[in-house]
């Protein structure tokens, strides 16, 4: 069994690693490079998928110094390996987007408040892309907490 205090406070700790890694340490030529093809695409996703995962490692390290939870090594590091393939997956964009198509009425909402083929005419993160990406990393959180908390 999980000690419930010990999967929300990595769920915690991950969370707010990912808002800040997503958002404040990957890089803008990653942010705009992450979803091309080629390996441009694959460097600028696997790069932006380190930081983050180092941000993350650092708030569950964190989580352990003040807490004194008490962690296994492979079970953080297997947490940490399927939030990071989750993340690396999804943020290729065209892998969620194909997700999206697959799923009755999301194709939509996946390209709700998208540009105009050719025009930058919503600049603007409030998108269904956005939602989409976002929930899928947060659900994944979630199963990074559990095994990390096994």
């Amino acid at each position: 069994m999980t000690d419930p205090a010990t999967f929300a406070a990595l769920f915690c700790a991950l969370y707010a690693a990912h808002q800040v890694g997503d958002h404040w340490v990957q890089s803008d030529h990653d942010a705009a490079t992450k979803g091309k093809p080629g390996r441009a695409g694959h460097t600028a996703c696997a790069n932006h998928v380190f930081w983050l995962t180092l941000t993350k490692a650092m708030a569950v390290l964190a989580v352990v110094q003040v807490t004194g939870l008490s962690l296994t090594l492979p079970a953080v590091a297997l947490g940490m390996a399927v939030d990071a393939a989750s993340h690396y997956w999804a943020d290729r964009r065209h892998t969620l987007a194909a997700l999206a198509d697959l799923i009755p009425g999301k194709s939509k909402f996946y390209r709700l408040g998208a540009p105009r083929p050719g025009h930058d005419d919503n600049p603007t993160i409030g998108t269904g892309a956005y939602a989409l990406d976002q929930s899928w990393h947060i659900g994944w959180l979630f199963i990074a907490a559990l095994l990390m908390s096994l």
